[in-house]
């Protein structure tokens, strides 16, 4: 996963940065325990296509269904901007792309911007609110198939 900025994050900035390496990496995995612990108790997730989840249970139940039913596309992702809104809560905006089960090729049709709101807990940063919005670009097409191409550098 590539921080977009290339700048030396602080040791803050390098603990959000990490909660969302290892959300990615579990839905990648395809391991609702350790992403649904990635989250506060009352913690939610809005998906790509609007779904919402709210607790950590409820997180881990939706997760669990969906990597049960069908192995879904994995994850590419950027970071794009960590910024600290205060020394316990932080964002992160990223963009993504996925690359579905035995393919090479990001599939540009699910191309998303994330957003991740961490609130420090005892000594950990938990995620509060995850969002994955699609980057549709309406009547933009080169813009589409800028972040298709820019997503699909970091494919290995």
């Amino acid at each position: 996963m590539e921080n977009k900025n290339d700048v030396i994050l602080t040791p803050v900035e390098s603990a959000v940065q990490s909660v969302y390496t290892q959300l990615i990496n579990s839905w990648n995995e395809y391991n609702s325990d350790a992403y649904a612990a990635l989250f506060t108790e009352n913690g939610s997730i809005v998906g790509f296509d609007g779904s919402q989840a709210n607790g950590r249970k409820e997180i881990h139940d939706h997760l669990s269904a969906i990597f049960a039913d069908h192995q879904p596309a994995k994850f590419i992702a950027i970071t794009r901007e960590i910024r600290l809104l205060s020394p316990t809560v932080g964002l992160l905006r990223a963009v993504a792309g996925m690359i579905p089960p035995g393919k090479k090729e990001i599939n540009p049709k699910t191309n998303a911007i994330q957003s991740l709101i961490v609130v420090k807990e005892s000594n950990d940063f938990r995620i509060a609110l995850f969002q994955n919005t699609p980057a549709a670009f309406h009547g933009r097409p080169e813009a589409a198939e800028q972040l298709t191409k820019e997503l699909q550098q970091q494919v290995q």
